[in-house]
């Protein structure tokens, strides 16, 4: 083995690509829904303002929402610079810093906002 081994941050970005596609294809579209239903005044029961700010104001309903909200920007992020190269941006570490920079921003953000709830 030579005494120069580098170390790779592939697993953790492939880590979060993963775990944000997934939850993004299950629980994205659900929670969308449900915001407008919200939204419009037409939610089933169980499905009120106060309620659902309720659960996003408990510990295990920010943990949620957190994981949600985070995993989603990873994914997205990536996907984005995945979509720049396709397109014939070859700048892949500027692209990347710019996006992985915004997506650690939006999850700063939500961790602000969920712990001033």
């Amino acid at each position: 083995m030579s005494g120069s081994s580098k170390i790779s941050n592939k697993p953790i970005i492939w880590g979060l690509f993963a775990g944000g596609g997934t939850l993004t294809a299950f629980l994205t579209p659900a929670l969308v829904l449900i915001t407008l239903l919200v939204a419009i005044g037409v939610a089933p029961n169980g499905l009120s303002y106060s309620e659902i700010h309720g659960f996003a104001s408990h510990w295990l309903g920010k943990l949620i929402l957190f994981g949600v909200l985070s995993l989603s920007l990873w994914h997205a992020a990536h996907r984005f610079r995945i979509a720049i190269n396709d397109f014939g941006i070859r700048a892949d570490i500027p692209v990347a810093v710019v996006l992985y920079l915004l997506a650690g921003i939006g999850t700063i953000m939500s961790v602000v906002y969920l712990w001033g709830m």
